[in-house]
């Protein structure tokens, strides 16, 4: 006699798995491209599953948005509030290293959420940031407390913008003593290096094509690419909405060309710099002070290039993921060579990480292009990468 099936059951923490499983989604491909088809594949349940446990992909969102923020927010309520500044950096590194996978939608992707619930979210990262500012101060009372702690918190969130792969623990103790070095360097502190660094000029649209783009980089970076429309782009330049066509035969490529064109300038920039450079600590700061100076200079189509990449065909990002491999292999080199101690691995973790702290540190001064914030600034990336 054969025996009876069992009858299936649901796992009493399905809509957990399936916040985790939404998050890698959202975190990899971008709010738009996500399906909730993926997510429910992902967690091993029909669409109409997952329908039962979130009316629609924007709820979804919405609470994986706020899941990451909470944890952080709990891990420090647990840290005593007279804690050491490692003490409370180390209980952030630890969830956004457990959780980096689902972390990347914080850096771009939170622009989705609407009014109400993209200010609560940023409450919570206040409480976040306002924590490790106070333990900041403990250590070193600096009026660019808060500056150091943005950065710090942009060094351990670096962990979920690339895939390097190493081992939890290892990527918990590079980034701790990375971001603890942020977290008390002097932004006002003179970092040595080439006296100064020089941008390619910038792209002068003197043909229609190129004032397309130039109208569209501003309009993606603000509202997400997503969101604009051909016919929102041909009103910024002058245009019926029909002409938009003859330039771009649709809007993907108009992305395309942006992303094409941050590369171009990048490499631009770093092949000038470095040109003359023969130290290696000397190349470091030329590198962060090059990335810096681009980064303010071309702040729109950065986070362009950053922030819609994932959405990106495969066939057309590949070129972009080669080219940024290639900036990050000239930085990595140069670290190796003034760090010997590290690997391949750890080294990489840290060049992202010196990403990390220049975009919250931008972020955190509104991108304000001046002389001290641009130094301000590229202190901080030197040091996330611990030269001496």
């Amino acid at each position: 006699m054969s025996a009876e099936p069992i009858a299936a059951t649901r796992p009493r923490n399905r809509r957990q798995l399936i916040v985790e499983a939404a998050g890698r989604v959202f975190s990899e491909r971008g709010y738009h491209a996500a399906s909730m088809e993926e997510i429910a594949a992902g967690v091993g349940i029909s669409a109409a599953a997952l329908y039962r446990h979130f009316p629609n992909k924007y709820a979804l969102f919405a609470e994986c948005a706020n899941v990451l923020v909470d944890r952080l927010v709990a891990a420090l309520d647990e840290v005593p509030a007279e804690a050491e500044l490692a003490e409370v950096l180390g209980a952030v590194t630890r969830v956004a290293v457990t959780h980096r996978a689902s972390g990347g939608l914080y850096r771009w992707e939170a622009r989705y959420l609407e009014h109400e619930d993209r200010r609560l979210l940023r409450g919570k990262f206040a409480r976040v940031v306002g924590r490790v500012t106070e333990a900041v101060r403990r250590e070193h009372d600096r009026p660019e407390a808060e500056l150091c702690a943005e950065a710090a918190l942009g060094v351990i969130g670096s962990i979920s913008m690339h895939h390097v792969s190493i081992a939890q623990r290892r990527a918990e103790e590079s980034l701790l003593a990375s971001a603890v070095r942020v977290a008390t360097a002097d932004p006002t502190a003179a970092v040595g290096g080439p006296a100064s660094v020089e941008l390619p000029a910038r792209p002068v649209a003197r043909t229609r094509r190129a004032e397309i783009l130039a109208a569209a980089v501003p309009l993606f970076a603000r509202d997400g690419f997503a969101k604009v429309t051909n016919g929102q782009i041909a009103e910024a330049v002058g245009l019926a909405p029909s002409a938009i066509y003859r330039h771009y035969p649709n809007k993907m490529d108009i992305l395309v060309a942006a992303c094409l064109q941050a590369a171009a300038l990048l490499a631009q920039a770093v092949d000038h710099n470095l040109g003359e450079v023969t130290d290696p600590r000397d190349a470091l700061v030329a590198l962060a002070s090059t990335y810096v100076a681009y980064s303010f200079e071309h702040t729109a189509l950065t986070s362009v290039a950053e922030a819609e990449l994932a959405g990106l065909p495969s066939d057309l990002r590949q070129p972009l993921i080669i080219a940024q491999r290639d900036h990050i292999a000239v930085w990595e080199q140069q670290l190796l060579q003034v760090r010997p101690e590290l690997d391949p691995r750890r080294a990489r973790v840290l060049v992202h990480a010196g990403f990390g702290a220049v975009v919250e540190a931008g972020r955190g001064l509104r991108w304000r292009d001046t002389p001290g914030n641009r130094g301000a600034v590229t202190a901080l990336a030197v040091a996330a990468l611990g030269l001496p």
